[in-house]
């Protein structure tokens, strides 16, 4: 009951954010909170809505994070096809569950699960790029031949997000930098990266060293990598550069 009481101050709080100094359309507001036990620990999840026009988002929160400094964090990114149904061609659910696994081992931490399936293209327009990229095309080839940049999400939602949870700064999980740049230019510190890298599979072996030679992801041995992984990711990087 204690820490509902601190979600309802939090909600109570919140409720009355000048959304006049928001961008247009960008104004999240926590819609509800409650208890979440999941196979990776005991979480509370706390649900964002920006309205009738946007798009929900979630915090899922384990151990005392709320007003806190150099909070570990994650960024997750929904992908329907990794994260519910279980695609190999990427490596998001295991990233997922990585880092809910990791953070549940942790005294506190956050996860944010953002609603910018296909990083930020949307569900169809990713599967239109799966078409490219079984025709041959990388994914950042396939998404300059839609019509869009290798990454189009933004990150000042989780800006917001983080600012409704009082959170000042962070250690974000993650490899890509754009992450780190992205929430710094949005007012949050990143106090320390944590990286978080997934071992490749035949699936998905293009996929990660696309991430890493032409998208910048820092694919170094650390998270759940092992040594062979490193020596792929050099190997891949240097034939690049080739």
């Amino acid at each position: 009951m204690a820490i509902q009481r601190t979600y309802d101050i939090l909600r109570e709080r919140d409720r009355n954010h000048d959304c006049s100094l928001h961008p247009p359309g960008l104004c999240l507001r926590i819609a509800a909170s409650a208890e979440l036990p999941t196979r990776f620990g005991d979480f509370w999840v706390v649900a964002f809505t920006m309205g009738d026009e946007g798009l929900d988002h979630a915090a899922f929160i384990h151990g005392d994070a709320i007003d806190g400094e150099a909070i570990p964090l994650r960024l997750h990114s929904e992908c329907l096809t990794g994260d519910a149904i279980g695609s190999l061609r990427c490596d998001c659910r295991d990233q997922l569950h990585a880092a809910l696994t990791t953070i549940g081992q942790m005294d506190h931490g956050v996860l944010l699960y953002l609603r910018q399936e296909g990083r930020g293209i949307g569900l169809a327009n990713k599967i239109r790029a799966y078409e490219l990229q079984d025709q041959g095309l990388d994914t950042v080839d396939a998404n300059a031949a839609l019509g869009f940049r290798d990454d189009e999400r933004d990150y000042s939602v989780a800006a917001e997000m983080l600012r409704a949870l009082g959170v000042r700064s962070v250690k974000l999980m993650t490899n890509n930098p754009r992450k780190i740049t992205g929430l710094e230019r949005h007012g949050i510190t990143v106090a320390e990266r944590i990286p978080l890298v997934s071992t490749p599979t035949d699936h998905n072996r293009d996929y990660l060293a696309t991430k890493a030679a032409r998208s910048g992801h820092l694919m170094e041995h650390g998270g759940t990598a092992d040594p062979e992984q490193e020596d792929w990711i050099s190997a891949e990087q240097e034939t690049d550069v080739a």
